[in-house]
């Protein structure tokens, strides 16, 4: 399932939150990072389970797009921690 949103902050920020969320904050379904750039992180969890996120620049904001299959609460919750976008 993909989600999206979008946000104030720089994609680099993004990436250190998403980074520190899914290692720290969710310890039942943790995932750490696979592959990692400038506007887009991939990270895997139990049994291999993905989560890609990519921050594209629209409009004056950031806009957060992430997939997943399994991952898709944790996800959601991440995504709700970002300030949106004015």
């Amino acid at each position: 399932m993909t989600h999206e949103t979008r946000t104030s902050l720089a994609p680099a920020e993004v990436i250190r939150r998403a980074k520190a969320f899914f290692s720290e904050r969710v310890p039942h379904q943790a995932a750490f990072p696979e592959k990692e750039g400038e506007r887009f992180l991939t990270l895997r969890g139990q049994g291999g389970e993905e989560i890609a996120l990519a921050i594209i620049a629209a409009d004056g904001a950031e806009r957060v797009r992430a997939s997943t299959l399994l991952f898709d609460q944790a996800v959601e919750r991440f995504l709700s921690t970002l300030p949106a976008a004015a």
